[in-house]
């Protein structure tokens, strides 16, 4: 069987012609039910429905990961040469007869190029978000009218963001499910909810419809601290899962009957080299598994109590009480999926949940971080304004 080269851009247009066909099925939903609202609420619409999607899209990812259906077509955009698995039938089965249970069947070929008409779909979504956001910035009336001034920058970095993702989508392929490349992947998704998510707020601002709620410095400090927390936890969430390393601790909290088990940090943290691999060649051994793992454990303790004092403080705001409830009950939804994924063997539903839970935990706190401000600012300015009233 011959082996298809890695970059194959003969079915580009024609995969991009399917990105554009699912992208007409959200802006005719957007057109029909916004009909009558003005452009600048249109454009609120998509960009919702749009991180909506993209959410979903998180959540396919993981799931195609999850059944090793990565490399269900080894080459990259289309497969085998064609813009769906349909044309590439035969390859397809003959990769399958001589791998039965390899990378390569009929049912992750389709797994995986669902998965690319999606992302297309949702690329095509944001550049649409970004070209309507400068159309409407051009217009003379984005200058006077109340709530018609819009930001351009996000929707551009957004833009050139989704492209660098799409780079990290062939190179997940191209480079056979590398490690390193997948981890920055699954984080280069959680950068575009967080953008998507940016935008919708700043929008809401701009029309009126709510305003940034004052926290004062040390909750703000804290929220920016969970944030990044929760970011690394990501990152090394994605290690564990791109090592195969969820099953390397079978019971909880212990980990292979010991609450310190045999680790090798260097072996395992190596970060450049093949998937069970070390960068020598040799094969990654099962101490190097359990580090990564229980570093993932360990860190994750330390996030929930972070999370859990967050919320606190987030319940006592006035206003910002629904997204702390949020942000509770998503780091109780993560110990719960995270559990679940050891004591049961790594099922499907809770590792694709336990994804879930991390990009909505994303979601939730960049929508605080952007919907609210520090109120030392506020405080400083009405010393200045009393000082000069008493003068």
């Amino acid at each position: 069987m011959d082996t298809p080269a890695l970059y194959d851009l003969a079915p580009a247009a024609r995969l991009m012609l399917m990105g554009a066909v699912i992208a007409l099925g959200p802006l005719a939903w957007v057109w029909l039910r916004s009909r009558g609202a003005r452009p600048e609420r249109r454009l609120r619409t998509l960009t919702l429905l749009t991180l909506f999607l993209t959410f979903d899209l998180v959540l396919f990812g993981a799931f195609t990961r999850l059944t090793d259906s990565g490399l269900g077509c080894p080459d990259w955009p289309g497969c085998y040469g064609h813009a769906s698995p349909l044309g590439a039938a035969a390859p397809i089965s003959a990769a399958q007869s001589a791998m039965p249970t390899g990378p390569v069947t009929h049912g992750k070929a389709w797994v995986e190029m669902i998965h690319r008409y999606l992302a297309t779909g949702v690329g095509v979504l944001i550049l649409t978000l970004a070209g309507v956001s400068g159309w409407l910035r051009m217009r003379p009336s984005a200058q006077s009218a109340p709530g018609a001034r819009v930001d351009i920058w996000l929707p551009v970095v957004t833009l050139v963001w989704v492209c660098l993702q799409g780079a990290f989508g062939a190179l997940t392929v191209t480079m056979k499910l590398f490690p390193a490349i997948v981890t920055l992947h699954l984080l280069g998704g959680m950068v575009l909810l967080a953008l998507l998510c940016a935008q919708a707020v700043r929008q809401a601002q701009a029309q009126g419809d709510s305003t940034p709620i004052p926290i004062s410095g040390a909750v703000r400090l804290l929220l920016g601290a969970s944030l990044l927390l929760v970011v690394f936890q990501i990152a090394l969430g994605g290690w564990v899962s791109t090592n195969y390393a969820v099953l390397a601790c079978n019971s909880f909290p212990q980990c292979q009957g010991s609450w310190w088990p045999e680790m090798d940090f260097r072996q395992g943290f190596e970060l450049w080299r093949a998937l069970g691999m070390t960068a020598q060649g040799e094969h990654i051994g099962m101490p190097a598994l359990v580090a990564i793992h229980y570093v993932h454990r360990l860190m994750a303790y330390a996030v929930l109590l972070v999370l859990v004092v967050l919320a606190w403080r987030l319940h006592r705001v006035p206003g910002l009480r629904v997204p702390a409830r949020a942000t509770g009950l998503l780091a109780a939804w993560q110990l719960l999926t995270g559990v679940s994924n050891v004591v049961l063997g790594w099922p499907l539903v809770a590792a694709v949940a336990h994804t879930g839970g991390a990009a909505g935990m994303v979601v939730v706190l960049t929508w605080i971080w952007f919907g609210s401000r520090s109120a030392a600012p506020l405080r400083r300015a009405a010393t200045r304004v009393g000082s000069r009233m008493s003068a």
